[in-house]
């Protein structure tokens, strides 16, 4: 599948300091760079989101997370390899991102995509991409892009072409707390 026009829109979007809507390895996120404080609190406000919740950060690879997270238990990628779903991980330790993506209690979700697209636009990108449901906050999250409110697609720089047509429902991704003693928390199952 070609998605490469998206990808260089969302691209340009990107650099710019701007938002997308985008499909993701679960559902459609409205995302920005990571890194820029600006673009997240843009979209905590399209969302009418409290500061204090956090949003996930999306990653192409293992290897990414040592530049966003100070100490990494390994025993981690063996739990995300037997994973049966997308599986986002809060961490300790977050550094290298915007302060407003990062929890009063310094730690970060994480998820390391699979998804073609989500993987590509990262890779090219070269840093870490936001995914918050594509929703006012409090409302539930879409299914598809056909359940997406105008609002949100109002409110963002560039909506990708990629997959609006697949009615296929996609759900949010698991949730764990990976603890500093190796243990694990579920948050979201």
């Amino acid at each position: 599948m070609d998605f490469s026009h998206d990808v260089d829109h969302c691209l340009k979007v990107l650099q710019g300091g701007g938002l997308i809507l985008y499909p993701t390895d679960t559902i459609w996120g409205i995302g920005c760079d990571a890194t820029n404080a600006a673009a997240v609190n843009r979209i905590f406000n399209l969302k009418q989101r409290p500061g204090a919740k956090s949003m996930i950060i999306l990653l192409a690879d293992e290897k990414e997370l040592m530049q966003y997270v100070a100490h990494i238990d390994l025993q981690v990628f063996d739990y995300l390899a037997k994973a049966k779903k997308p599986t986002t991980v809060i961490y300790e330790g977050a550094i290298g991102l915007a302060d407003n993506v990062i929890n009063s209690d310094g730690t970060v979700a994480i998820r390391i995509v699979k998804d073609p697209f989500c993987k590509h636009l990262i890779k090219r990108f070269r840093k870490p991409i936001v995914s918050t449901s594509a929703n006012l906050s409090g409302d539930p999250a879409p299914a598809s892009f056909g359940d997406i409110m105008p609002a949100i697609w109002q409110g963002v720089d560039y909506i990708v072409q990629h997959r609006q047509k697949d009615t296929t429902p996609h759900a949010p991704s698991s949730i764990i707390k990976w603890n500093r003693d190796g243990s694990v928390t579920v948050i979201r199952e």
